[in-house]
């Protein structure tokens, strides 16, 4: 029986200790270890914060203990290492098999390509955001609250991504199988992971989770009623 040990990771110290994203990523881990008849033999939780997110304890911890126990690294969702190369070279440094649940068939080297690339994708658009607001700053518009939008503004903000979202194939495509699977009786974690497994990613080209694949099954049953 293969043995396995969890890595979990909440951004902000409300989350852990609220469980906010945190059981969802253990229910993933533990249907994949049960589906994959392993056992899992240990756990570690990283709560970061703004201040000590270099630092990340327990990835170590992690990768000792699954060192030790010749055991393999399991996380809930790639998109927990996706923009961080740090996290993925100090897992390949140290020789850990390690595996995400919703994409089970990356290998250590595409895991970190996605993180290369996710990194450079975060910096990008950093600097895209930096440079649009700073022109529209010069151009007099007034930034920073939700305030300076009218009611009306708001409105048809609200109805533009909505439509937008409506319209956008990779959620057409996705809300057809969800409905499917649903109608099967699986839960959002199977759907999401079988989703990601197909290649159909979110609007923003993100892996799936279980919130993206309630959302969009919500906003069926919206629309139907409707």
């Amino acid at each position: 029986m293969k043995k396995y040990v969890a890595y979990f990771r909440v951004s902000t110290l409300e989350q852990g200790r609220s469980g906010l994203g945190l059981e969802s990523q253990k229910t993933m881990v533990e249907n994949f270890v049960t589906t994959n008849r392993g056992t899992l033999i240990g756990s570690y939780t990283e709560i970061e914060t703004g201040t000590n997110k270099k630092k990340r304890i327990e990835i170590f911890k992690a990768i000792d203990f699954a060192k030790k126990n010749d055991a393999v690294l399991v996380i809930a969702k790639i998109d927990r290492l996706a923009r961080n190369v740090y996290f993925v070279s100090s897992l390949m440094e140290a020789g850990v098999q390690f595996i995400a649940c919703d994409l089970p068939q990356a290998t250590n080297f595409t895991i970190h390509l996605y993180a290369a690339l996710g990194e450079m994708e975060a910096k990008l658009i950093s600097e895209r955001t930096k440079n649009a607001l700073a022109i529209k700053k010069k151009q007099g518009f007034s930034l920073g609250t939700p305030e300076n939008l009218t009611d009306e503004a708001k409105i048809k903000g609200v109805e533009a991504i909505k439509a937008k979202a409506k319209n956008n194939q990779n959620n057409i495509q996705a809300t057809k199988l969800i409905i499917e699977y649903r109608g099967q009786g699986k839960s959002y974690d199977w759907i999401a992971v079988r989703l990601n497994e197909l290649g159909i990613l979110t609007a923003m080209g993100k892996y799936h989770n279980s919130t993206s694949i309630h959302r969009l099954f919500k906003r069926y049953l919206e629309q139907k009623k409707g």
